[in-house]
């Protein structure tokens, strides 16, 4: 495993105040975790309820993105770090913004969540949402851990789990293109889907952005563009 080793610092306040915003971002990227999930399973269980909640804990999620983002900005400040302290600021900047691009698209799914619910001939389950779910769910989960390890090895294999997703939401469009041909009355239903799947897809590319941030905090390589 490839870990981060952080600068020796004379200030110990320095120190704490660096853990203190990884810290934060970890529980940032813990509620997110939370809120994928519930958005997912609103879905299988047709549970308003539920996707309620997700929508209702997105304004959190964005407070969390907004306080983070100040603490960085005051560690820049007053301690003008370097080498890999500052590659850490710089990564936690660009993670909390995924993070909150994350939980947008929760939110998205718990919208198309409650359109479905209202629905007497919903389909429970979705497969579709079922598969490419569970897949990024584990990204996600990945991506998080690597990071609160520094496992820069381990975001290199958490990036490449992109690809599998890509190529389950093109068999996913396929499919349900194909099902709203051969039954138009379930064309309102499937549009649904077809966005459900589009916010999945999105999630995994910023859990793979989350992988180049911590190769880049622990490694100091871009490998945004290959």
């Amino acid at each position: 495993m490839t870990e981060l080793s952080f600068e020796n610092h004379i200030m110990t306040q320095f120190d704490e105040e660096l853990e203190e915003i990884r810290t934060r971002l970890m529980e940032m990227g813990g509620k997110v975790e939370q809120q994928l999930k519930n958005a997912i399973l609103s879905i299988h269980k047709g549970d308003s309820k539920l996707a309620k909640d997700v929508i209702e804990q997105e304004k959190f999620i964005d407070q969390m993105e907004k306080d983070i983002d100040d603490s960085c900005i005051l560690v820049i400040a007053r301690r003008q770090p370097a080498a890999s302290d500052l590659r850490l600021v710089m990564a936690v900047t660009k993670a909390v913004n995924d993070l909150e691009r994350i939980g947008d698209e929760a939110k998205k799914i718990a919208n198309h969540s409650i359109i479905l619910s209202e629905k007497d001939n919903a389909n429970s389950g979705y497969p579709e949402v079922r598969h490419i779910g569970a897949s990024v769910s584990k990204m996600l989960s990945d991506a998080l851990t690597a990071f609160a390890r520094f496992d820069s090895e381990a975001a290199l294999r958490t990036f490449n789990q992109d690809e599998q997703i890509d190529l389950e939401y093109k068999t996913a469009l396929r499919e349900l293109m194909t099902y709203m041909m051969e039954d138009p009355k379930s064309i309102t239903d499937v549009i649904n889907i077809l966005w459900v799947v589009r916010s999945l897809e999105r999630i995994g590319d910023h859990a793979k952005n989350l992988c180049e941030q911590i190769v880049f905090v622990v490694q100091g390589k871009d490998i945004r563009h290959g």
